[in-house]
């Protein structure tokens, strides 16, 4: 036995607390060569092996009760190539220290969600994505990954090279193979000037299609039991920046959208009765700002009030709909929710299980403080939700099964097949992907 290599009795939680997962062993292989060595050990085994991130995931995923992957020594940048604009980096490297290190080489991402994080394999196999007209997610960033599958190949994958593999696997829910390298399109680093101000949730609504026309990237938040949103606006700009003063900084981003709504979510929790009085508390409290800054600055915000979230991916033109039904059922029902309403957008891509696969797509996800129940509200939205073909999050609680999500995902047995090839026996396989894909 290694140290790289070794049993277990502690349990694995993910951020949320919602999911916990007691593997037999774990391991946090240091090179591609001791990954391939750890992954046949555990087939002969007789070990169901899955790969984890940070954690940040709200489904079980990554759970399992076989082998445990930690990526922790498969990090760094391992090339920068300027002429082709791509950057490759092992897969356990977190988006913030990516982020960090490309700003560095005056180098960036054009679009990325709104924390950083996650380790950039779990990012892009649950595909992760912020809001975008005409940027969309991380994944469809990717340029080539390196996959190790269940055998122990180690594959090259891009549009040039095992391009069948390639079109699936930039989110592949850890089910074909575990992923060592990412390489990335990037761009020199700009700057982004964000625009943040209420706005009433039937301007919003009516607005929309205009708002995020006119928006590089739009996003707004609905504070249930009020009539209030937050908008968000963020465009390129020539400069020169200026980011958000320290005391104001702190206060927005440290004080309102975390300790004290830390409190009032705790509150909220004890008494659900004062609910819909914080909530319009809330709503008021964020006051309009304008800042110009480096975009992991601006697309990310730190995130310290833990939460169990679910969000589903509809038609652009189904969104605005579905948003009313939600809002009017939370108005009627003796729900009382304490955390807004997120909703963003994304351009078609091309990836076969990528929420925005083959149509415009805006995102309704939809909190709970960590701790409330939360199966009654979520099941509610789902059903919203469903009425109008979502398609949900990977990473994000949702109860869809392989029969409806072969519905949604036209090219959904594209997927299955793929995986067929790579992994027929189910080394990566668990509970949550025999849900979602099938067995």
């Amino acid at each position: 036995m290694t140290d790289t290599y070794a049993r277990t009795t502690s349990a694995w939680r993910n951020w949320a607390g919602n999911v916990t997962a007691r593997p037999a062993r774990t391991a946090s292989p240091a090179s591609v060569d001791e990954l391939v060595q750890t992954l046949r050990r555990a087939s002969a085994d007789g070990l169901k092996v899955k790969p984890v991130g940070t954690g940040h995931s709200f489904t079980a995923a990554a759970a399992t009760d076989g082998l445990l992957i930690r990526p922790d020594l498969l990090t760094g940048i391992r090339e920068i190539d300027r002429k082709a604009m791509t950057v490759t980096v092992e897969a356990g490297t977190p988006l913030k220290r990516l982020n960090t290190a490309l700003a560095r080489e005056g180098l960036s991402l054009t679009n990325m969600g709104d924390i950083m994080e996650q380790t950039v394999a779990g990012a892009t196999s649950t595909g992760t994505h912020g809001t975008g007209r005409d940027s969309a997610s991380i994944s469809a960033q990717i340029r080539a990954l390196e996959l190790v599958t269940a055998d122990g190949t180690v594959l090259a994958c891009s549009e040039k090279e095992n391009a069948d593999i390639f079109a699936v696997a930039r989110i592949g829910l850890g089910a074909l193979g575990v992923i060592t390298a990412i390489t990335f399109a990037v761009e020199p680093v700009f700057l982004l000037t964000a625009r943040e101000e209420p706005m009433a949730f039937d301007q919003v609504t009516t607005d929309f299609d205009q708002l995020v026309a006119e928006n590089e990237h739009f996003e707004f938040y609905w504070f249930p039991h009020t009539g209030n949103c937050n908008t968000k606006r963020n465009n390129r700009s020539a400069g020169p920046a200026a980011p958000p003063g320290k005391v104001s900084g702190w206060i927005e981003d440290e004080l309102l959208s975390n300790g004290i709504f830390q409190v009032a979510c705790s509150l909220g929790r004890a008494i659900p009765a004062a609910i819909p009085s914080i909530a319009k508390l809330s709503s008021r409290a964020l006051s309009a700002r304008t800042y110009t800054d480096l975009p992991y600055k601006v697309f990310t915000s730190p995130r310290r009030v833990r939460f169990v979230e679910m969000e589903y991916a509809l038609s652009r033109e189904a969104a605005v709909d579905a948003l009313r039904e939600l809002k009017a059922m939370v108005d009627r029902s003796p729900l009382r929710i304490s955390f807004p309403v997120e909703v963003r957008t994304a351009p078609a891509d091309d990836i076969a299980l990528s929420t925005a696969s083959g149509r415009e797509s805006a995102y309704i996800a939809v909190h709970l403080y960590r701790g409330t129940p939360y199966q009654a509200y979520f099941t509610a939205v789902e059903r919203i939700m469903t009425a109008h073909g979502g398609r949900p999050h990977w990473g994000k609680v949702n109860t869809r099964d392989a029969e409806y999500l072969a519905g949604v995902y036209p090219r959904f047995g594209e997927f299955t097949a793929v995986r067929d090839r790579l992994d027929p026996d189910r080394l990566f396989g668990n509970d949550y992907l025999r849900r979602v894909l099938g067995d």
